[in-house]
């Protein structure tokens, strides 16, 4: 068994990171979940939350993820996304604003506070 992960987050228009990892916590339509090395093949879909990535030189990456799949095979992580942004991407700003005019919107809520907790502002 590996100590390690080799982790994808790929969002339709671009690769957003790439590198290797000792865990990824991420939420499917099933719940949250945490993937170490040697996790059993897993193809989950994904909803709107943040995914955390903790590398295998102690660094933590946040990445607001909007819809799509993981799938987990022999110590690979890939993460399918919809539409995905590290944390440092994000306009706290923005979304902030993108929160308050969502109303009774509540995917347009839930895209919205996913950047903002992805970026540590919740």
């Amino acid at each position: 068994m590996a100590d390690e992960l080799h982790v994808e987050l790929v969002a339709a228009d671009r690769r957003v990171w790439s590198g290797d990892a000792r865990i990824v916590i991420t939420r499917t339509t099933e719940g949250d979940i945490g993937i170490l090395p040697g996790h059993q093949p897993v193809l989950g879909i994904l909803v709107s939350a943040p995914v955390t990535i903790r590398t295998t030189d102690g660094q933590e990456i946040k990445a607001a993820v909007q819809g799509g799949f993981l799938s987990v095979s022999a110590d690979t992580v890939s993460i399918l996304a919809e539409i995905a942004e590290l944390a440092e991407e994000i306009d706290i700003a923005q979304a902030e604003a993108e929160l308050a005019q969502a109303g009774d919107d509540v995917e347009a809520a839930r895209r919205a506070e996913t950047r903002l907790r992805a970026a540590g502002a919740r």
